[in-house]
């Protein structure tokens, strides 16, 4: 059998190959560490993204020891920074005068006279004029001749006033067609039930003879507590007209004295005080006349409607009310129609009695005639006492030519003033004009 030779592989090749693999090793133990080190580095810089796909289900919130808020989607809005502590302002006028629940309303405003500004101390260059106001009285006169048509070619030196019997100075005089300021005060009680359509439409027809510068105001009444301003006064005639339309009856015990008094006071205080103010005033009052529960008397009524100048103009349907009475008291028909008269004649008015329905344009008509068909006299009394006493007014009408009657129709008194008037300074020098009411300042 043949010696089998082995090749001896040199040993110097032997350690070489051991020493690549040792450092083969450690180069790669070397790389680890280097990738290992990197990738914690990385993840100490920024948060590790994740490559898997989110949950749809909305984790649970987790609980804080604080207090908890709604959830929002919306961005939180910044916090408003708060203003500095200043003074808290002064209430205004109506903030004061406004009623709160649970206490009672406050008092009424009072309107303030207007000053009267006088005469100062300076001297007054000579060629002026100084004009001191005077107690003027003004009549608003009707003249009708016995068919009670009006008569409207009466001239000034026909009329002739007089004073409790004495004749007095008639200082001014003219039919000049001025604008009037008037009130409809309504009454809405059951007893007016059928004619309240009627009502509505003679309203309106009055409503509608408004002439520019006329100003109308709308008041229904039942009982003392319902006397209601449906409208103040206006020169639109649709909203009086709607106000008209929003009438309606309903129960409660009529107060005509309470009506007449605070609806003639209010048509006497408008824009009273008011130097171009030359309108002329009245009151026409619809109502069947029978007063069962007004806080007013008819003395207090008829004290406080001599104070005014205000004409007043009745709508009596009396009909319907009990003609037959007592052995001691009178009729509610009498006592209605005896109120409505006097009314009428204290104040230079006029009463009218429907026997229908029919007759309400009619009458519409005639009041408006009578508004605008009048003459207006201002006279300076004789009498200077100011004792606040009554005093008697009456106007005489010279006749025709051709010897028909006519007849002057006006308040039939006035109250004195009460008090002495505040003293005018004179003037230092300069000569002075015959006082002329109206003014009371020096003009050149």
């Amino acid at each position: 059998m043949g010696s089998m030779k082995v090749k001896k592989v040199p040993r110097r090749s032997a350690e070489n190959r051991r020493f690549l693999l040792v450092l083969a090793l450690l180069v790669a133990t070397v790389s680890l560490l280097s990738a290992s080190f990197s990738s914690s580095a990385r993840t100490q810089q920024r948060p590790r993204r994740s490559t898997a796909i989110a949950p749809t289900a909305t984790p649970t919130p987790v609980p804080r020891t604080t207090t908890q808020r709604p959830q929002s989607t919306q961005p939180a809005a910044p916090r408003p920074t708060p203003p500095p502590a200043t003074a808290k302002p002064s209430p205004t006028p109506q903030e004061r005068t406004a009623p709160t629940l649970g206490e009672p309303p406050p008092p009424p405003p009072i309107l303030k006279p207007k000053p009267t500004p006088t005469p100062g101390d300076e001297e007054i260059d000579e060629g002026s004029i100084v004009r001191f106001n005077t107690e003027l009285v003004t009549l608003n006169v009707r003249v009708i001749d016995r068919n009670n048509r009006p008569i409207n070619n009466v001239r000034e030196s026909d009329f002739h006033v007089f004073e409790d019997g004495v004749v007095q100075p008639i200082e001014s005089f003219t039919r000049e067609e001025v604008p009037i300021s008037y009130g409809l005060a309504i009454d809405t009680s059951q007893s007016l039930r059928s004619q309240i359509q009627a009502v509505i439409d003679a309203g309106k027809t009055i409503v509608g003879s408004n002439k520019p510068g006329d100003e109308t105001f709308l008041v229904r009444f039942i009982s003392s507590d319902q006397i209601e301003t449906l409208q103040d006064f206006t020169a639109n005639k649709e909203a009086l007209n709607d106000g008209l339309d929003d009438l309606y009856v309903a129960g409660g015990q009529t107060a005509i004295i309470d009506a007449v008094y605070l609806s003639a006071e209010h048509v006497a205080e408008y824009k009273k005080g008011d130097d171009s103010d030359r309108r002329r005033r009245a009151l026409i009052v619809i109502t069947d006349g029978e007063d069962r529960s007004s806080f007013y008397s008819q003395e207090k009524l008829f004290s406080r409607l001599r104070e005014e100048d205000v004409q007043i103009y009745v709508i009596g349907f009396v009909n319907e009310l009990d003609k037959d009475g007592g052995l001691i008291a009178k009729s509610p028909r009498e006592k209605a129609v005896k109120l409505i008269n006097k009314l009428a004649s204290e104040t230079g008015g006029r009463a009218f009695f429907p026997e229908s329905i029919s007759q309400l344009p009619g009458i519409a008509d005639e009041i408006v005639r009578d508004m605008r068909t009048q003459y207006v006299l201002s006279y300076n009394p004789t009498n200077k006492s100011r004792d606040g006493s009554f005093r008697a007014i009456k106007v005489a009408v010279d006749g025709a030519s051709s010897g028909d009657k006519r007849i002057a129709l006006t308040r039939n008194g006035r109250l004195a003033p009460k008090g002495e008037p505040t003293p005018a300074k004179l003037p230092a020098k300069g000569p002075a004009t015959k006082p002329v009411a109206g003014t009371n300042k020096s003009t050149p």
